[in-house]
């Protein structure tokens, strides 16, 4: 099969597989639909108000720069803390040393709530783009760090050893034994800590007024625009899933494709 047919192959599975996706978003709006029932548009608009306010967000002038600037500290965040999480895991897993002086501190890191390095960052940073990066990179690094260091420790070891007797470098062993198998654990942790990036992201731009799509909620919070509220909601909850859905799972089908081998069309899991 030539490399096009089998990357269109590869795309139309993909696609067909964001079917369950959309019926569970679908499944969501209808249960946001019925709250909006029960409670009317000043406690929960309906999701065609807030597609509404979304249409009036998008002819404003500074909508991509808002966008933008949320994007690029949340990104950013993102993968400082997916490399440093990733390779202090690594380190972890391979040394025992360095596990057991590297696991209080994420214990520690983990056992201090996002807002009290908000308040760290802000003292450290005052009202910038480097609050909501820091913020993204302590919350989030130690979800990287935990799947990379589960990893290595649940690796085969005999087949590491069987290669090992037969002359293969720890270096390629790493990529072509460990690495592998650290990926299944690693994805789910990047999974985990692309979400909370841009959570982690809106809730210290609207904690230090630095701009961005959290000081626009912190606006709309102000004027008791609820929609316009649920609007920038949405437009990060979208902005997550894209980070998702159109990144990370673009990256593990092309890097695990070998699991799929065995599946019937379309079928995934």
């Amino acid at each position: 099969m030539s490399p096009i047919l089998a990357g269109l192959g590869w795309t139309g599975r993909y696609l067909w597989a964001g079917w369950a996706g959309l019926a569970g978003i679908f499944c969501f709006l209808a249960v946001w639909q019925a709250g909006h029932e029960i409670y009317g548009s000043f406690i929960l608009p309906s999701p065609a108000e807030t597609a509404a306010a979304i249409g009036a967000l998008v002819t404003r002038p500074d909508f991509w720069t808002i966008l933008g600037q949320s994007a690029g500290r949340a990104l950013s965040g993102f993968a400082l803390a997916a490399v440093i999480g990733t390779m202090s895991g690594l380190l972890a897993g391979y040394s025992f040393a360095a596990m057991r002086l590297m696991k209080p501190v994420v214990t520690v890191m983990l056992g201090v709530p996002p807002i009290g390095w908000i308040v760290l960052a802000l003292i450290w940073f005052g009202s910038s783009g480097g609050t909501a990066v820091m913020t993204v990179v302590i919350a989030s690094a130690p979800l990287s760090f935990a799947g990379a260091l589960e990893g290595v420790a649940k690796r085969d070891r005999q087949l590491d050893i069987m290669a090992q007797s037969f002359g293969a470098s720890w270096l390629y062993r790493l990529r072509t034994i460990t690495l592998p198998h650290v990926l299944s654990y690693l994805f789910p942790a990047w999974t985990t800590t692309a979400g909370s990036a841009w959570k982690v992201t809106v809730m210290a731009e609207l904690l230090s007024n630095s701009g961005g799509i959290g000081g626009e909620l912190a606006t709309a919070r102000a004027l008791f625009d609820i929609p316009l509220v649920t609007a920038w909601l949405a437009i990060t909850v979208m902005l997550a899933l894209a980070t998702d859905y159109g990144v990370l799972h673009v990256v593990r089908e092309a890097a695990e494709r070998w699991r799929s081998a065995g599946l019937p069309w379309g079928v995934k899991r």
